[in-house]
């Protein structure tokens, strides 16, 4: 299966040691919208400091005007607070999604933790509907291990 493969290159990409942590973030967002063909725009946002708030960091796909977003706002933001996973089927049915892209049809929100605290979230948008399963959920929570171990 390919995200079994996937995971030793996300291991692989973590251990590098000549890779600044961005560089490594930017490499496993690449790695992803590339091997996954539903994965459109993948990227990494952040607890930006001591505000209620996310900051966009590396990300492949569509630029975004979306590089800070306030706690509870778009599947994001919610994610920020609820600490959990958020799978989303169909875009236009959620009330309080941000549009990023028309071309949107699902996303995906993983939480990274860091000693239990919810320090930033892999955001995976899929211009597919409703392409994600519990194997995609899996995987992203591993990646999402992976990346805390650097952080």
């Amino acid at each position: 299966m390919a995200f079994e493969r996937l995971k030793s290159q996300v291991e692989t990409i973590v251990s590098d040691t000549t890779l600044l942590t961005d560089e490594k973030l930017l490499q496993i967002c690449q790695l992803l919208e590339t091997n996954i063909e539903y994965y459109n725009w993948v990227g990494f946002y952040f607890k930006n400091g001591d505000k209620n708030e996310l900051k966009l960091g590396p990300y492949v796909g569509e630029p975004t005007d979306h590089t800070i977003i306030p706690f509870g706002k778009g599947i994001c933001g919610q994610v920020a607070l609820s600490n959990q996973n958020f799978v989303v089927p169909d875009v236009t049915a959620q009330d309080n999604y941000i549009a990023c892209s028309i071309t949107v049809k699902a996303e995906i929100v993983i939480p990274i933790f860091i000693n239990g605290e919810n320090i930033g979230q892999i955001d995976i948008d899929s211009n597919t509907p409703d392409p994600f399963t519990e194997a995609d959920e899996r995987f992203l929570e591993f990646v999402c291990y992976k990346v805390s171990e650097i952080l």
